[in-house]
């Protein structure tokens, strides 16, 4: 399931979006894992998408997953990034009896609808203190270029 999200372009933001996130991390909390799902729940990291004259950068707040918990996906326009990190279990051999349990299993989904000027031939991916980058190139025939005037 990929959640819809509109890239916005300027300082516009549509408040509606960011009332049905507010809403939807307040009933996922209240509600917590008796939705049905085992337990499982979309975590609420934060998402920036900036754009300059070469590239599309997002950046995705992901504390705790390492990379190889991390699925980045580049198909027909839409960038997905999935992150899945389970709950860590005590080992064999831990003393003590568990008194408080709250680093257990989060997932994380976004999808971005890029724009036709994006080449999804050269994408870069980094995982750095918690934030994964992305880094999309835009297409030479697509970026803005100076005119002499002669």
């Amino acid at each position: 399931m990929a959640l819809p999200t509109r890239v916005h372009r300027g300082s516009y933001a549509d408040p509606y979006d960011s009332l049905q996130r507010e809403f939807n991390t307040m009933l996922n909390q209240f509600l917590g894992p008796s939705q049905g799902d085992g337990g499982q729940r979309l975590a609420p990291y934060a998402v920036d998408v900036r754009e300059d004259a070469d590239h599309f950068y997002v950046e995705a707040e992901l504390p705790g997953f390492k990379k190889d918990d991390i699925d980045l996906t580049l198909e027909n326009q839409t960038l997905t990034i999935s992150a899945e990190r389970k709950a860590e279990k005590q080992q064999k051999g831990e003393k003590g009896e568990m008194l408080l349990h709250e680093r257990r299993y989060d997932r994380f989904l976004r999808s971005f609808t890029l724009p036709p000027t994006v080449d999804e031939q050269t994408v870069n991916a980094k995982l750095q203190d918690g934030v994964l980058t992305v880094v999309l190139n835009k297409r030479e025939e697509t970026k803005p270029r100076k005119i002499q005037v002669g």
